[in-house]
């Protein structure tokens, strides 16, 4: 698959600001941190698309970005971020959630993790949760650049067993840096998006 056009169409907080024309939907969910700003302004060869903020946990609305006019890229707000309040975080978590609950429209969910650190309480809770609600994973470990092919070799085990992945859930490697990974999450939207 080939992203020729990309648009931010909306940002939400509650259902009734999500789009309404029922196109397919791929979700990016992750920590602060973790690189999904620069993971889809990679796949959708936009420098800016996303703003990349140096600031972790600055989205905090979900965002719909419409990709070759046929579906839409969901930027959920990123969790785990130690600088806010209890609260905050937990109106995060409802606006996430919210998402999630009954969205004939979602079709896979990609889970960004930090392939250079075990999965945090948050990524298990998350990962889990995107199970309980029955959607299909794709868990993408980003950041590959910064170790090693040992290191990676052994970190990947490492993130699957923490995980504990299910059978069907794939895991892909992806570096935005140098653009390793993209065509093979690329394809796994492809699929995602032809399931029926």
């Amino acid at each position: 698959m080939e992203i020729k056009q990309s648009e931010f169409i909306t940002s939400a907080v509650k259902p009734e600001q999500y789009p309404t024309d029922n196109r397919l939907e791929i979700a990016f969910v992750g920590r602060s941190n973790v690189g999904k700003s620069s993971l889809i302004n990679s796949l959708t060869n936009r420098r800016k698309l996303v703003k990349v903020s140096g600031t972790p946990g600055k989205t905090r609305l979900v965002n719909f970005f419409l990709i070759n006019n046929e579906f839409y890229f969901v930027d959920l707000p990123g969790y785990g971020y130690a600088k806010v309040s209890k609260k905050e975080k937990e109106s995060w978590g409802k606006v996430i959630e919210t998402y999630l609950v009954n969205r004939a429209q979602l079709k896979r969910i990609i889970l960004l993790v930090d392939c250079r650190h075990k999965p945090s309480e948050d990524d298990k809770l998350m990962y889990s949760f995107i199970k309980h609600y029955g959607y299909s994973c794709t868990v993408v470990a980003t950041k590959t650049d910064k170790l090693t092919k040992n290191e990676l070799r052994k970190n990947i085990a490492m993130l699957k067993t923490e995980l504990n992945l299910e059978e069907g859930d794939s895991l892909l490697l992806f570096s935005s840096l140098n653009k390793s990974g993209k065509e093979e999450l690329l394809e796994n939207i492809d699929s995602a998006l032809k399931e029926i």
